[in-house]
């Protein structure tokens, strides 16, 4: 059985790592090249491991490029997987190796296909949310499902203590569904379309916290918008203030020399900030 593997986050190399640890291996790995996505949250280099493994890397600028299909091809790889990759597959990519491709998505799918999952289960208050590999179709994490790794969520969670129980959920689904594809004894499960929820994308501007917003409301925005992502931020005198970390302010709480900004029913004591100056209109 020969594998393909495709990612440039830390939550593919993480997977890459875990197949090796317990024994497996992999006969190509495919990233983007160097320039491309380098603000990307969790962007890794394949070159190391490449190097250390002795197993070819394929650098592209799209996943649905010639070059990788024919490599898929060429290597005569059973199952490919792509991890941690926004592109969306092609048809002719999905039908390229000789099971199918591989997909793992950080929800429990069919809750939250789309974009942006770690985040959204903080903002959305959940109490658990996973890790899903599923076998892709032409769908946006709409394949079938091959297991699934359930995580906690704390409510003091942030995007950097969930990203990391993210990352190490990938890794342990991996391990243990890896020896099941060698023997071949995998059992696909078709998702429950009649529970399926779609997460929309987040950018940047989407973690300004608002003055009539509750401090509920911007308690979760900060925890979910922290580190590896780009941060929540207030705009006030034509100053950026990001922050990273904040904490409610409970009532008759001494002031403290920490930046404490009003809300509509309550304060919220910010720990940890940067300013940026912004230009003029």
């Amino acid at each position: 059985m020969k594998f393909g593997f495709v990612t440039c986050v830390q939550l593919g190399l993480s997977c890459i790592e875990s197949i090796y640890q317990s024994g497996g291996k992999l006969d190509l790995l495919i990233t983007l090249h160097d320039n491309k996505a380098r603000q990307k949250s969790g962007r890794i280099y394949l070159d190391d491991i490449s190097k250390r493994e002795d197993v070819e890397l394929l650098k592209i600028n799209h996943v649905n490029d010639i070059e990788v299909i024919d490599a898929v091809r060429k290597h005569d790889i059973d199952w490919l997987f792509i991890i941690g990759w926004s592109q969306i597959a092609s048809y002719d990519l999905l039908k390229a190796p000789k099971n199918g491709c591989i997909g793992m998505h950080p929800t429990l799918l069919p809750v939250g296909r789309g974009r942006a999952s770690i985040p959204w289960a903080i903002m959305k208050n959940l109490q658990e949310t996973g890790v899903t590999m599923f076998k892709m179709d032409k769908g946006v994490d709409t394949g079938d499902i091959i297991g699934q790794e359930i995580i906690d969520i704390d409510q003091s969670e942030t995007a950097t203590s969930l990203y990391k129980k993210v990352n190490e959920a990938h890794a342990t689904l991996i391990k243990n569904i890896y020896p099941k594809l060698l023997e071949g004894t995998i059992n696909l499960m078709k998702q429950d379309e009649s529970k399926a929820t779609i997460w929309e994308g987040r950018t940047p501007a989407d973690g300004e916290m608002k003055y009539e917003m509750k401090v509920e409301e911007v308690d979760r925005l900060v925890r979910a918008t922290t580190k590896p992502y780009p941060g929540a931020f207030i705009i006030s005198n034509n100053v950026k203030i990001i922050v990273w970390s904040g904490r409610i302010r409970e009532r008759n709480q001494p002031d403290s020399i920490k930046l404490i900004i009003n809300f509509s029913n309550g304060d919220f004591l910010i720990d940890e900030f940067d300013i940026e100056i912004l230009d003029q209109v």
